[in-house]
């Protein structure tokens, strides 16, 4: 199983569009080979800083089955455009990969 994430800094006052991008989006994610579960994930506001924490999570059979995702026409249309809704980020998302450690 492979956990991927993307951790994104939301100015403080865009939050609710933020999360509107989300729960508007058109996602094929449930027809992608390999592809286990999506959660979006709202965390704490650091105001001296200027922005709310906000991570994509998803869940994949393996990381191939992801890699191939990101290789696919459905991961280019899902992010074509990501670049619309730039003045709401404090920088670009980080991206997090995670296997998990089997037995423990």
């Amino acid at each position: 199983m492979y956990f991927a994430m993307n951790r994104f800094r939301i100015a403080i006052g865009h939050e609710t569009a933020f999360e509107d991008v989300w729960k508007n989006r058109d996602s094929s994610l449930s027809e992608v080979p390999g592809f286990k579960e999506f959660r979006l994930l709202r965390g704490d506001t650091v105001a001296d800083e200027g922005y709310t924490l906000f991570v994509s999570s998803s869940i994949w059979e393996s990381h191939d089955a992801f890699s191939a995702w990101t290789k696919s026409e459905n991961f280019r249309a899902a992010h074509k455009s990501a670049a619309d809704n730039r003045a709401m980020y404090l920088g670009p998302p980080k991206f997090e990969g995670f296997s998990v450690v089997e037995g423990a």
